[in-house]
């Protein structure tokens, strides 16, 4: 039964995401190629002094975008300092340091790691003018830069890739927040709460009282999947009936969270002209989230123990209300993505099924991935994937149109590197440093064994990832992790970005190569089977190790 579950779930969510897929990606590539502004855009392009006719190097555009994030980072640990001064603050204090510092940089990275209570730490000032504004701009800025890597194989000798300002704020006004709208009122059609009515008292059947949060939720809900951002209005995250009452605006938040990442490769193949390419990244998309979906549903169902066997399957930590198959299905939606939201305990799945949201992760969150984040890190793979092509056939490796040479490859292999050395790292330090072991062991690992290492994996894969979502079993606001995790995800999100666009920029500086006859054909089954190989075959080279001494090793005990 809960395999007929499944599959039907598995069914309505593939044919919403087939129905939307071309008219949201054709939308996409003429929100960007556009030649008209709203009047709203032209006046933030007055306030802020940007010329929209004008396009930026790749220099410039990063530039911009590490500026913007910089403010934004500054602003927004700003008003979580200054927060027992602000309107609708609900009488909380300022928040401390050290977690205003690591959330800061989290939703301004898209990663939304939360190392504290958000109904009890922020109001809703914080909330609205801070974490949901920047759930807007950081999703929006990913978008962007993912553009400006297709602008990079679709431009021929162009010193430009686009305009980032531009492209934020079409992103922002034309794309998430129409979407949020609507999807704001469906939420709240199915329940979530929208008000602001701080903390109510109630009387408990027991005759006590208890304090019940409330607060505009829906509202931030939506861009907080919409936008692969992931940060709950309360510590539940989506497990909370405020945030997800019902097996329905479950499966609407699913949809939520793949939409736009599975409809970013047709603004692809459009842009390129090419159509036929972006059903080629789709292709390898669908197939290592179908693969990744399954197992873990089919490790979840088969969770072995006496309680698991009279339960039918894995119940520890899960919401009854969404049931197994709809927790599994979350939560790899949540960490394919870079979303990080959770409507059950990953902490609480069976060993080898809480290595499955750490492996999607370890993928490099390109099944489809975050939004633009996603897209940009497949088209990395592609490049890889044609470099092998080449190297096999001895012909110079070509992607849409550009040649892929030393430059190239070495942007794309430092690109690669960058996630795996934060994890290892950042995992190595933690258990060797002196004083610092002693200090995660006892104060921050509730589960000692081969389960602490891989809460510690998952937590800094969570935050090199830019994903968010966390094992609870690890205490993550002590000083040591809410600074190298926040340095984590600071790194992982700028230094990608950074080599993503001077990909485009070298690519765009290049002049179209004419197809050949011994030209590698990028849209066929062959080439979409080699790029989900290298995928896998990154990820297993690097992480196995790693993986055999936490999730396995517990797997096999």
């Amino acid at each position: 039964m809960a395999w007929v579950a499944f599959l039907a779930t598995v069914a309505t969510i593939v044919l919403v995401l087939a129905i939307t897929y071309r008219p949201l990606g054709d939308y996409m590539a003429w929100v960007y190629t556009s030649g008209k502004d709203w009047a709203v855009e032209r006046l933030l392009y007055r306030v802020i002094g940007v010329d929209p006719r004008s396009e930026q190097s790749w220099q410039a555009y990063l530039r911009a975008v590490l500026a913007f994030s910089l403010v934004g980072v500054l602003m927004l640990y700003l008003l979580q300092r200054t927060q027992q001064w602000l309107p609708y603050s609900l009488g909380l204090p300022p928040v401390p340091e050290g977690v205003a510092f690591n959330t800061a940089i989290s939703f301004v990275a898209n990663t939304n790691w939360q190392a504290y209570s958000p109904e009890l730490t922020v109001g809703y000032t914080v909330q609205l003018a801070g974490l949901a504004v920047q759930n807007f701009v950081s999703a929006a800025t990913g978008i962007a830069v993912a553009i400006a890597l297709v602008r990079g194989f679709a431009y021929r000798r162009s010193g430009t890739i686009g305009n980032f300002w531009v492209d934020l704020i079409r992103g922002s006004f034309r794309i998430l927040l129409p979407i949020s709208l609507i999807g704001a009122l469906v939420l709240i059609a199915g329940g979530v709460v929208q008000n602001f009515a701080g903390f109510t008292e109630l009387s408990t059947l027991s005759g006590g009282t208890q304090q019940v949060p409330g607060g505009p939720v829906a509202s931030q809900e939506v861009i907080k999947l919409l936008g692969t951002n992931g940060g709950g209005f309360f510590n539940a995250n989506s497990s909370h009936p405020f945030e997800n009452p019902t097996g329905w605006t479950n499966l609407v938040q699913v949809l939520l969270i793949l939409l736009i990442p599975f409809a970013l490769p047709r603004t692809l193949g459009t842009l390129v002209g090419d159509r036929r390419q972006g059903l080629a990244i789709l292709a390898v998309m669908a197939s290592l989230a179908l693969v990744s979906v399954t197992a873990l549903t089919a490790f979840e169902l088969a969770g072995a123990g006496t309680a698991p066997a009279l339960a039918g399957g894995a119940l520890e930590g899960k919401e009854l209300r969404f049931g197994i198959v709809g927790s599994t299905i979350f939560g790899s939606a949540s960490t394919l993505t870079s979303t990080g939201a959770v409507n059950a305990m990953h902490d609480s799945f069976t060993a080898l099924g809480g290595m499955m949201p750490m492996l999607n992760m370890m993928l490099g969150e390109i099944a489809p991935g975050g939004v633009g984040s996603g897209l940009y890190g497949m088209l990395i793979i592609a490049i890889i994937a044609v470099f092998i092509a080449g190297l096999l056939v001895g012909r110079t490796p070509e992607y849409l149109g550009k040649k892929i040479g030393p430059r190239e490859m070495k942007l794309a292999s430092l690109y690669i590197l960058v996630m795996p050395v934060l994890v290892l790292v950042g995992t190595a330090l933690s258990f060797t440093l002196p004083g610092v072991r002693d200090s995660v062991v006892n104060e921050s690992i509730w589960n000692p064994g081969v389960h602490g290492l891989s809460e510690v994996i998952y937590a800094f894969a969570s935050g090199a990832n830019n994903n968010g979502s966390a094992f609870a079993g690890l205490t993550a606001s002590t000083p040591w992790f809410t600074a190298t995790i926040g340095i984590a995800m600071l790194l992982g999100r700028f230094v990608p970005i950074a080599l993503v666009l001077a990909l485009a920029g070298s690519l765009a500086a290049q002049d179209t190569v004419p197809a050949t006859s011994g030209t590698l054909q990028t849209h066929r089954p062959l080439f979409v089977g080699l790029m989900a190989g290298t995928a896998v075959l990154v990820t297993a080279l690097v992480f196995f190790p790693i993986l055999t001494l936490g999730p396995l090793a517990e797997g096999l005990m």
